[in-house]
């Protein structure tokens, strides 16, 4: 039988990252429809007063996305569950957390072990707890959330991390929530998923970021600039540079993820999330730069259609525009980002890389490729 387990505060902790930058600074979320009150917080406080306590499981939430969601969940006083198979650490220490508030936390947060995609142990274990909230940060196929929705048959909220990878490719920018989507996208599973909540009838919602940044980033997105600007190489980037596209802090999702939480205008909607500015990859590499300190990067600039790089990747984006409207986030939710693009990579950078922690190690090897043939072009 599933036992959700209450995790003890020296269970498994990771040693602090101190940083002068705040841990999880924030402008208050505005709290809307059944939360009790607004609360007049002071510049760098972060907590919600929600109008009652819920029982909630995030299937995930032990790395990136979940990690601040959770921390954010807690502190407004809900019990939270995480959904993992237990192959990595349950908790981790934020950068720059004090070691009182990862105790508080640690103390607080259950964990259900189990494998999403064993149906039967999934219906059995979460049927048994009952909860009144799912938070689903690391579902990829609607076959794996059905089961979820089979054993909650009471649930009060289904909150879906999709992803704007789901829109067709278009002239027409930035997209709405309203665009076509693309059925044979490499995120058609999520489109499914979608699909799948409102053919239910289940109260849903559905979040829709475009590139996600911060600490603990698991993707090379801002982590392949800094690398390249940390060992004082050039940063070779495709095409002519000037593709526009758009990031969103990791923090400043985590609390869109909050601010739809038992609210009515939410119920069976998507919502766009990421960063209010859009930037090119040119600028991009720039702003990493004065985000970690760093010179004016040199930029060398390539046809990518010259190259063949197997299977390995020469650049963390897609090669195209890429970007989407928040206006309805802010309009619907009263939902505002509160990083921009230099703040919130400086942000990334003091907390993370900045103090020598990363995911992936550095791999130039495709830069060569691309610079060795640059110079002999010269």
């Amino acid at each position: 039988m599933a036992r959700v387990v209450a995790l003890q505060q020296n269970h498994l902790s990771f040693s602090p990252l101190a940083s002068s930058v705040s841990d999880f600074s924030g402008t208050r979320i505005q709290t809307q429809l059944q939360f009790k009150r607004k609360l007049c917080q002071p510049k760098g406080s972060f907590y919600v007063s929600a109008s009652s306590t819920k029982k909630i499981l995030i299937m995930g939430g032990t790395r990136f996305i979940g990690v601040f969601l959770s921390r954010l969940l807690v502190k407004e006083g809900h019990q939270v569950t995480l959904f993992t198979r237990g192959k990595a650490p349950v908790t981790q220490q934020l950068p720059g957390e004090s070691d009182s508030d990862y105790a508080d936390f640690s103390s607080k947060i259950l964990h259900l072990k189990g494998d999403r995609k064993d149906f039967e142990f999934v219906k059995s274990s979460l049927s048994a707890e009952g909860f009144n909230v799912v938070y689903d940060i690391n579902g990829r196929e609607a076959d794996e959330v059905e089961p979820i929705l089979d054993a909650l048959p009471n649930l009060e909220q289904f909150i879906y991390c999709s992803s704007a990878g789901v829109y067709l490719k278009s002239d027409q920018l930035p997209h709405a929530e309203t665009d076509a989507v693309d059925p044979k996208s490499r995120h058609k599973g999520k489109l499914e998923t979608e699909s799948l909540l409102q053919s239910r009838g289940v109260n849903w919602t559905s979040i829709r970021p475009v590139y996600i940044y911060g600490p603990l980033n698991y993707n090379p997105v801002e982590e392949w600039f800094f690398h390249r600007l940390k060992a004082g190489r050039p940063i070779p980037i495709p095409s002519s540079g000037i593709q526009i596209t758009q990031l969103g802090h990791v923090k400043d999702l985590a609390k869109a993820f909050v601010q739809v939480l038992g609210n009515d205008k939410a119920s069976k909607e998507v919502f766009n999330i990421s960063g209010d500015k859009y930037v090119t990859f040119d600028g991009l590499a720039r702003a990493c730069a004065k985000a970690g300190g760093f010179p004016e990067p040199e930029i060398i600039h390539y046809n990518p259609k010259e190259f063949d790089f197997g299977k390995k990747k020469s650049f963390p984006f897609r090669d195209q525009h890429f970007f989407a409207s928040i206006d309805k986030a802010k309009s619907v939710l009263g939902w505002e980002p509160e990083f921009d693009l230099v703040g919130g990579l400086a942000d990334s950078y003091n907390l993370d890389f900045g103090k020598g922690t990363y995911r992936k190690e550095a791999d130039f090897s495709t830069d060569d490729i691309i610079l060795g043939k640059s110079l002999v072009s010269v």
